[in-house]
């Protein structure tokens, strides 16, 4: 059985490009009123506004390391899913305190 890779080794954002995403990501979240939530495009968008397409898979994988961190969590429908099975759109918040 193969080995998951790590996001640290994740072809798709091992360009350097990916400090960036992060730091974007992360400043978005940051500006979002505790209860909001923001698009992966949103941050791709901000990055690279031509070819913003081909950085929403790194921004998925971002928001995975936020996830395993306790930084982040993503959402479908407003509903908090498991980031290593996800697919279709997702959202990204900082995590809700439980109470």
């Amino acid at each position: 059985m193969t080995e998951p890779r790590s996001d640290d080794q994740d072809p798709e954002v091992a360009d350097g490009q990916d400090h960036r995403l992060a730091a974007v990501l992360t400043e978005l979240l940051d500006r979002r009123a505790p209860n909001g939530s923001v698009c992966p495009s949103e941050v791709a968008r901000a990055v690279d506004t031509d070819d913003w397409r081909d950085l929403m898979e790194p921004v998925r994988v971002i928001a995975r390391r936020l996830v395993a961190r306790g930084e982040a969590e993503i959402t479908q429908r407003g509903i908090v899913v498991d980031p290593t099975a996800v697919t279709g759109p997702i959202r990204i918040r900082r995590p809700r305190t439980r109470g």
